[in-house]
């Protein structure tokens, strides 16, 4: 009997989360492991973002993932990654291999959600990511685009206050 070989060193996202009236987009690079895994964005325990969500947009922290992207839809966050699809030894951003990105369809995202004023990147290698593949967005106007510290845990130069400081950006659009 033939057996398949999966790679672990392949990533895919997830379909995006959000509503149509979306104002904010925050767009990671890809999940890590620890999200591939569970199948959940930004699962990993020592991630900071569900803790900055909670402390932004007021949500209670004993809620369950579930629970937590519907708060986000309503509160008009949505939620994605630059990449669909790319090769990537282990979590790290620095071991994605550029040659092989396959990103989301963004644009068409943005057409269907026309209310989003800013897109809120998740640390420089969703950043990075975007201006590469998304040149002609980078350069429009139309949306706001802001680049936040990275709230994974492979990023501890910040300390959460810091990275919460930072963040508080994306409240003025919602």
């Amino acid at each position: 009997m033939n057996k398949v070989v999966v790679s672990t060193d392949w990533a895919e996202s997830f379909p995006y989360v959000a509503k149509h009236d979306a104002k904010v987009l925050v767009l990671g690079s890809i999940p890590g492991q620890a999200s591939l895994k569970q199948v959940q964005y930004y699962a990993h325990p020592r991630n900071a973002f569900w803790p900055i969500m909670q402390a932004l947009l007021g949500l209670p922290s004993e809620l369950d993932y579930t629970d937590r992207l519907t708060a986000l839809k309503e509160q008009k966050v949505a939620l994605w990654d630059v990449a669909h699809q790319c090769h990537r030894p282990g979590s790290l951003d620095s071991r994605i291999d550029q040659q092989t990105v396959v990103p989301n369809a963004i644009e068409a995202f943005l057409a269907n959600h026309p209310d989003v004023e800013l897109i809120a990147f998740n640390g420089q290698a969703a950043s990075k990511l975007f201006k590469r593949h998304f040149p002609a967005l980078v350069k429009s106007d139309l949306i706001q685009q802001v680049t936040l510290p990275s709230t994974s845990p492979a990023h501890a130069s910040l300390s959460f206050a810091e990275k919460l400081e930072a963040w508080q950006v994306i409240a003025k659009y919602l």
